[in-house]
């Protein structure tokens, strides 16, 4: 999913498919939990951490995959990318749409930390650029062509609503400062982070940065000059994971 912000409507997933995030199994009757057994939360805690850190490895893995071959791309690819076995990668996620499923969660709530690092800062301008700058770096909108051809699932949409919220409040923060041009909108700001995410193969070094800088300079107060055209919506961005 894209910001990210899109808020997309519920599509249930189909009748007997697992939850993308499955959880740990329960104990067998008269059996107690294996993690007390074996040393209790420490040893689940030291599990979860690992599960995280391996959920980021192919999270990073996804992006420069998908980015290059395209969505058609082979789990193989993303778990080879990312250095996990495919026992490890089907372990944690029943198919490839799970694990697109759970990587838009994982993308929004990046991007939601973004935004949060952004709103404890002083300065409204510095924030909003920060917030731009850290989202394209980590390639924040390169899972938005997924729109569309995956089942929104609950987790989704909650990731979704958080992201878009955060993400209005840094760009609201720079308004109410004047320091944003009025005719940008929040959407506008999603639409530029999901644009510049989307690194062309042939980029000369250092160019992706030198055009985000300009693009981001043109945020600025800018006098009478008005943009062209009306002024996207949040409907139209997010009808697209609507299918």
């Amino acid at each position: 999913m894209s910001q990210d912000a899109p808020v997309p409507r519920r599509n249930d997933p189909a009748p007997g498919r697992a939850d993308p995030v499955p959880g740990p199994a329960d104990p067998a009757p008269g059996r107690l939990d294996p993690g007390l057994e074996r040393g209790g939360p420490v040893r689940r805690r030291g599990r979860q951490a690992e599960a995280a850190r391996n959920d980021r490895l192919v999270l990073d893995a996804a992006r420069e995959v998908f980015a290059s071959q395209g969505f058609a791309a082979p789990v193989a690819a993303v778990a080879a990318r990312a250095g996990v076995g495919m026992g490890t990668l089907y372990r944690r996620y029943g198919s490839k749409t799970e694990l697109l499923q759970r990587l838009c969660v994982l993308a929004m709530a990046q991007a939601s930390a973004a935004a949060e690092a952004a709103l404890a800062m002083d300065d409204p301008w510095l924030a909003l650029t920060g917030y731009i700058t850290e989202r394209v770096g980590f390639r924040s909108g390169a899972l938005a062509p997924l729109a569309g051809t995956i089942p929104v699932t609950d987790e989704m949409l909650a990731a979704a609503r958080r992201s878009r919220r955060l993400h209005t409040r840094v760009v609201g923060r720079a308004h109410h400062a004047g320091v944003l041009r009025r005719d940008v909108t929040a959407v506008d700001v999603a639409l530029l982070i999901e644009h510049f995410s989307r690194r062309a193969p042939d980029d000369q070094p250092g160019s992706a940065a030198r055009l985000l800088a300009i693009a981001i300079a043109g945020l600025r107060p800018a006098g009478d000059a008005r943009l062209p055209g009306p002024a996207p919506s949040w409907q139209a961005y997010e009808q697209r994971w609507n299918g």
